[in-house]
């Protein structure tokens, strides 16, 4: 099997892409949000650490935000409680699709959470910063402070670019993308078979 990490900027498209490859993905931040709705040992892990935002189950995402915003060390304990459980969900995830071919891992902090493995394919998403904006603006209830707390945690997009093997231009163009999508996956299958 052959792990593909879709990595890029908050709003460049990595979900959309991601599904694109045709193969099961794994979507972090739906895990998370999934999380949130269901998951009660989070919940009270969560209360406990911030019993003045936490403050019913499941756990709204106005709540998550504004424990967010209030202090600085509040996404550290959000992240203590909440990554351990979305990797214990990945590996879940990538046992279940042991026979495919690939696999896409729709990962925000993936590298940053070292959560890479020396033969994955990293695919950056590229695309231009006004379109990011232009798309982050239409999302639901966006907030430019919380935005700008999680793009902290993330290593510079730069060198994120720096790290892929390949890189997608999202003109946010469905057929461009779908193009460079079979191509990529046509170059992988081709260098593996070389190996």
């Amino acid at each position: 099997m052959i792990r593909i990490a879709v990595l890029g900027d908050i709003g460049s498209g990595k979900s959309f892409i991601s599904k694109l490859f045709g193969f099961p993905v794994f979507n972090a931040d739906f895990e998370v949000s999934k999380l949130y709705r269901k998951s009660r040992k989070c919940y009270n892990k969560l209360k406990k650490k911030l019993p003045q935002y936490i403050l019913s189950f499941p756990i709204k995402k106005a709540e998550i935000s504004n424990a967010i915003l209030a202090k600085k060390n509040n996404l550290n304990k959000i992240i203590r409680i909440i990554h351990p459980e979305v990797r214990k969900k990945m590996k879940i995830f990538i046992n279940n699709n042991k026979k495919s071919k690939f696999v896409v891992l729709d990962v925000p902090l993936f590298i940053e959470s070292k959560m890479n493995k020396k033969n994955d394919i990293l695919v950056f998403i590229k695309a231009e910063k006004k379109e990011i904006l232009k798309r982050l603006k239409k999302r639901n209830n966006i907030n430019i402070k919380l935005l700008k707390k999680l793009r902290n945690l993330q290593l510079p997009v730069e060198s994120k670019r720096k790290k892929s093997h390949f890189i997608i231009k999202n003109d946010f163009k469905n057929k461009s993308v779908k193009k460079n999508v079979k191509m990529i996956l046509k170059k992988i299958l081709h260098a593996r078979s070389y190996t």
